[in-house]
């Protein structure tokens, strides 16, 4: 496997989600910046390295084909809108996109300031999500987000292609939910509890025979006939903006192959009934990109003309 971009980092406290989108004519510039990006992590990481700073950058269909020549990512295609009965994940623009972390904020922001400010006019900045550590790893509907993923090697395994032109290389979809936490926080615990699928107060999962067929918990595990469970890597976290009055999780799922997010998703948005906790927590946003390999950047296979 040659060498992945820091995917598999340690949860972080911060992070800045930032998406954006290649203006025409703005492939040249994109594909000057890539060599130099892990330069730019390291101007910021350097003196800060109790900050623990780092970055992944993927890329969108649509920009893959108009950056890069030779082989192409099987699995990376614009992001499935997902329609249900009474819930939809829509698609939404992104060419580039940076995961961001750190132990604090600051570090986060400079090194997209430096970014953006590198790219100038060869991109516009579609969305830049601010993300934080809130209480013991909780979303902001209460509830500990990410008690499943995998370690070690169980996430290597769910995260990174593990051979072929693009090992080391994963798939990452990433969505914004907006919480109704009025309407959920007048919810009793227990109904909470129901749509989540696990304990509030102590974060057990409820058992089997017990839980939901409808909770989150049920319709996010993705199981064979055989019960073999696929999992994915999740690095989800809270953000809000009190002047606006919005609060939610945004979503960022890396995955070895993409159908097993996007069977999740599925079983959320399309199944009947769907997801309970999708009453509360409304998709905004949804994109698809391929984060290729660290070296793959230091020398990427541009395209000419």
């Amino acid at each position: 496997m040659t060498t992945p971009q820091p995917v598999l980092a340690q949860l972080s406290e911060s992070a800045i989600f930032l998406t954006l989108t290649i203006n025409p004519g703005g492939e040249a510039a994109v594909l000057d910046l890539l060599p130099d990006l892990a330069g730019l992590v390291r101007s910021v990481a350097f003196p800060l390295p109790e900050e623990r700073l780092t970055c992944v950058a993927g890329f969108g269909s649509q920009a893959w084909d108009g950056l890069f020549t030779g082989p192409r990512p099987a699995g990376l295609h614009p992001f499935q809108e997902l329609t249900g009965s009474r819930h939809h994940a829509p698609a939404t623009p992104g060419d580039v996109f940076l995961h961001i972390r750190a132990t604090r904020q600051y570090p986060c922001f400079e090194l997209a300031r430096r970014v953006v400010n590198r790219l100038g006019d060869a991109v516009s900045v579609y969305d830049a999500t601010p993300g934080f550590r809130y209480f013991d790893r909780r979303d902001l509907l209460g509830y500990v987000d990410g008690t499943e993923n995998p370690t070690d090697a169980a996430a290597a395994r769910a995260a990174l292609i593990e051979d072929g032109p693009f090992a080391g290389g994963s798939f990452l979809i990433v969505q914004k939910y907006l919480h109704d936490l009025a309407k959920w926080t007048a919810m009793p615990v227990e109904e909470r509890d129901r749509s989540v699928g696990r304990h509030l107060a102590d974060d057990i999962e409820i058992p089997d025979a017990r839980k939901a067929p409808d909770s989150h918990v049920s319709r996010t595990t993705i199981e064979d006939p055989d019960g073999t469970e696929h999992k994915i890597l999740r690095d989800n976290m809270p953000f809000g903006s009190i002047a606006r009055g919005e609060y939610g999780t945004y979503f960022c799922g890396y995955a070895a192959d993409p159908a097993v997010t996007e069977k999740m998703l599925e079983r959320m948005f399309v199944a009947d009934p769907p997801d309970l906790l999708l009453d509360v927590s409304t998709a905004v946003t949804g994109s698809l990109f391929f984060v290729p390999p660290a070296d793959f950047l230091g020398d990427p296979p541009v395209r000419q003309g």
